[in-house]
């Protein structure tokens, strides 16, 4: 019995000492924390369209938010291109891509590039006249040099017959419009001809730099008229040559040289028309048609006592400009006989010629 106890105690105080030991060493000195795993950012998809000769990619960068930290390592957006006749085999794994195309451009990354910015980036073809097959797609490269996997696969079959540029542009401002006209093209970008020209799209520029196409359809006559905008506003004005793509679609050339302008009003209403006058003791009413241009400010009214007298010699009635089509003069005296004109004032300073000369005696 005393033996079976020795044994018991025996095993308790190996079982503490052991305990023991555990406790020690969980309370050592910890070892240094091992740097974080650098992570490179998800994919991103990608899309594009021809314009004249070149290629225009375009993404939306991943925004920068506490879900998604690993953007905060990225360093460039690497941009590949694999080149390919027409009638290769439409699927391609990524080791394929990898191995076959040809890294084009490396575009540095900054924290502004985040939050959802869009990017993009031109590749300019050179046509060699035999139809090929362009695959390009982009993937991100960390600041430890990991790379991500590759976006989607954008797949393009260039036109070769697509119109050069519009040629001599030129504007010329018009009291309604600003008018644009250029010369056609004569070949196409690979050289061939004729153009293969569908029409032209005008586009314009205003002082914030909104960009904005004028016309609804491709305009198939070598000028157009802006008849929206503003006079005292600058604009820059450019075309592209629409033609019809290998399927049916329009294609848009590179843009045109830009006319800038800055239409300056120079040009004066018409002169106030159908002018009435009735006389009645100590009293002539004047009316006439209010003039149509919406730029029109008011109206001034001479009046005078003699019909011949030279018209810089009449007197001022309304050194306000007036606003409305009605006029009366009470400054009249009974059986005096009053001869009138009027002008038209623009916003700009703009005055008309004269109106008729109307007459009326004082009852």
């Amino acid at each position: 019995m005393l033996k079976q106890i020795k044994h018991k105690h025996k095993k308790a105080v190996l079982a503490f000492i052991f305990f023991g030991l555990l406790i020690s060493a969980g309370c050592g000195k910890r070892k240094p924390p091992l740097p974080p795993v650098e992570r490179v950012a998800q994919r991103v998809e990608i899309s594009g369209f021809q314009r004249g000769n070149k290629m225009i990619l375009s993404w939306t960068m991943a925004a920068r938010n506490a879900s998604n930290n690993n953007v905060l390592n990225i360093s460039r957006t690497d941009v590949y291109r694999l080149t390919e006749p027409a009638n290769a085999a439409s699927n391609i794994t990524e080791e394929e891509f990898a191995s076959r195309s040809t890294l084009i451009a490396t575009i540095p990354v900054s924290d502004s590039d985040f939050a959802g910015k869009q990017m993009t980036f031109t590749d300019t073809l050179n046509f060699a006249g035999q139809q090929s097959r362009i695959r390009y797609a982009i993937r991100f490269t960390n600041n430890a040099g990991q790379k991500a996997g590759f976006s989607n696969f954008l797949t393009i079959a260039p036109t070769a017959k697509v119109a050069e540029i519009p040629n001599d542009l030129t504007t010329t401002i018009t009291q309604n419009s600003v008018e644009i006209r250029w010369a056609p093209p004569t070949q196409n970008i690979d050289g061939s001809t004729p153009a293969n020209i569908l029409g032209f799209n005008i586009y314009r520029l205003d002082e914030k730099n909104s960009l904005k196409l004028l016309n609804t359809a491709p305009v198939t006559s070598n000028e157009f008229a802006d008849k929206v905008f503003e006079f005292e506003k600058s604009y820059s004005y450019f075309v592209r040559t629409v033609s019809l793509g290998a399927n049916g679609e329009p294609l848009e050339s590179a843009d045109s040289s830009i006319r800038k302008v800055l239409p300056k009003d120079t040009f004066p209403p018409a002169a106030p028309s159908a002018v009435t006058i009735a006389a009645s003791p100590n009293t002539i009413s004047i009316f006439f048609a209010s003039n149509i241009e919406n730029d029109v400010a008011g109206y001034r009214i001479y009046r005078s006592t003699a019909r011949d007298l030279p018209k810089s010699d009449w007197t001022l009635l309304t050194p306000q400009l007036l606003t409305t089509n009605t006029f009366q003069d009470t400054n009249v005296e009974s059986g005096n006989t009053y001869f009138y004109y009027l002008t038209a004032v623009d916003k700009f300073g703009n005055i008309s010629e004269t109106s008729d000369v109307v007459g009326e005696t004082v009852p």
